[in-house]
């Protein structure tokens, strides 16, 4: 389906299953597809949602970067769940997806029965250059896709065993990888990587979070390994989940130890659909 938001952007949406809602929110730069493997078992106890972001897979797109937010991404979350008939949800957020989750669960605490960050951070990684991501902005809109692609590359930033056994042993997964790439906007990537870069850091604020909260990072995400720890030690009886073999893409790269994670968490919740 097409959910259009109160700016006029109209985004793809899949919906599958009955019971509890479970929103699922892609990375930066991924699609509604990084779900794909588990969406057939988790719909068979909730109603699953997954949503390509504006700028990325099949949803539409604006010209200004300064209005990939995640402010802006938080919004098309709630208007996704509303559009979709749930008045609170299960919420997961990936990477990116875990920033625009941490700013829902924080902003709106009432509409998130259950939080679930992953390969995530309360703020710009530390591992990560504001500087070179504000430059990396700068060169996709002055000099293109293909040229910051080829300087992606180079700096294979998240790359992992794990990511480079999945890439040789599963066939398309590479040619998966390329049409996200080939269907996101750059205007969306340079104003979104300014915004990851120069987010304030919202850990304090996570000792807020009072909802049932599980934290999953794959071993190998030197990236985002710290930062998961750290929110994991800052919310109140967060669990925390570290899947083995696995990178920042743990749902594909060890798929049976992390399905058992986030189903082992959704099954302490229970199967009540919330009023």
């Amino acid at each position: 389906m097409r959910v259009a938001v109160d700016d006029g952007v109209e985004l793809q949406v899949d919906v599958r299953g009955e019971g509890p809602g479970l929103v699922l929110v892609h990375g930066f730069g991924g699609t509604k597809e990084d779900f794909a493997d588990h969406v057939g078992a988790l719909s068979a106890s909730h109603r699953v949602v997954t949503f390509d972001h504006r700028g990325h897979g099949a949803s539409g797109r604006g010209d200004d970067p300064a209005a990939y937010t995640l402010d802006r991404y938080a919004a098309d979350t709630l208007q996704v769940a509303d559009a979709t008939g749930l008045s609170t949800f299960r919420l997961l957020g990936h990477s990116m997806g875990g920033m625009v989750a941490r700013r829902v669960a924080l902003a709106h605490p009432e509409r998130v029965e259950a939080l679930v960050l992953m390969d995530t951070s309360a703020g710009c990684p530390d591992s990560l250059d504001p500087d070179l991501m504000d430059a990396a902005a700068k060169i996709a809109l002055e000099d293109g896709k293909e040229v910051l692609k080829s300087l992606l590359d180079a700096a294979a930033t998240l790359d992992t065993p794990a990511h480079q056994r999945l890439v040789s042993e599963r066939p398309g997964y590479q040619e998966l990888e390329a049409r996200a790439w080939d269907a996101l906007s750059v205007v969306m990537w340079a104003g979104t990587i300014r915004e990851i870069a120069h987010q304030p850091d919202e850990l304090a604020a996570l000792a807020r979070v009072s909802c049932p909260v599980l934290v999953i990072v794959g071993e190998q995400d030197a990236a985002f390994l710290d930062a998961c720890h750290a929110i994991a030690s800052t919310i109140p009886a967060a669990h925390l989940a570290v899947i083995p073999d696995a990178g920042h893409s743990p749902q594909v790269e060890n798929p049976d130890a992390w399905r058992a994670a986030l189903v082992g968490f959704l099954d302490t919740l229970g199967t009540r659909v919330a009023p």
